[in-house]
């Protein structure tokens, strides 16, 4: 139970630091859940926007054309294929939750083969972040720590949660690094507009 309680704190204060007003969640979600859906709704803005910003002549960019001497990409993914990676797992970590099995034709972890356009690749993308919306509104403090069962193995809904999370967080910081290999500073890490400066004050006759 202190795990959950520690786990509730942090999420609930992150996003506060982040991201501004939310919309009120239903009042029928839990304090955990509303906890994590907000993390969610964090790690959704900071990828999307990231996923986004890759123009469609470089959606299929791979570190390993640069050949960069002392370096080992050879194989890793694209950024497209970092993408759908993290959209077909989201569908899959999150489904247990939900009690339901996770979508047809997910092919997770990679995603479907079919899927190559930077349209679909997103529209993929924003759905899967939808459906972990979904998936966490049943999420309370008292069935956190109950099994389900996840690729062939029990793990608690909670564990599924840090799993989730931490997963997005990881492949954002791959996404991050191709972006700048491009020549694009990710939205996260771009300088804040300056303010527009107020008017002199009027000064009296």
């Amino acid at each position: 139970m202190r795990l959950i309680e520690l786990f509730s704190v942090a999420a609930l204060l992150a996003p506060a630091t982040r991201l501004p007003a939310q919309a009120a969640p239903p009042a029928s979600m839990s304090p955990l859940a509303v906890a994590v859906d907000a993390e969610i709704t964090t790690q959704e803005k900071l990828f999307v926007d990231a996923a986004e910003a890759m123009p469609e002549g470089k959606f299929d960019f791979s570190p390993e054309s640069l050949v960069i001497p002392g370096s080992d990409f050879k194989g890793v993914r694209t950024f497209g294929q970092q993408v759908k990676h993290v959209a077909a797992d989201n569908f899959a970590i999150w489904a247990p939750l939900t009690g339901r099995p996770e979508p047809a034709g997910l092919n997770a972890p990679s995603g479907p083969t079919a899927m190559t356009s930077r349209v679909e690749i997103l529209k993929f993308l924003k759905d899967s972040f939808a459906y972990s919306h979904d998936a966490v509104r049943g999420l309370t403090s008292e069935n956190a720590l109950e099994q389900v069962e996840f690729r062939g193995s029990q793990v608690t809904r909670l564990s599924l949660v840090v799993l989730a999370l931490t997963h997005i967080s990881t492949h954002y910081g791959h996404m991050a690094e191709y972006l700048r290999m491009c020549g694009i500073i990710p939205p996260a890490s771009r300088p804040m507009p300056m303010p527009a400066a107020a008017p002199p004050a009027p000064t009296g006759n």
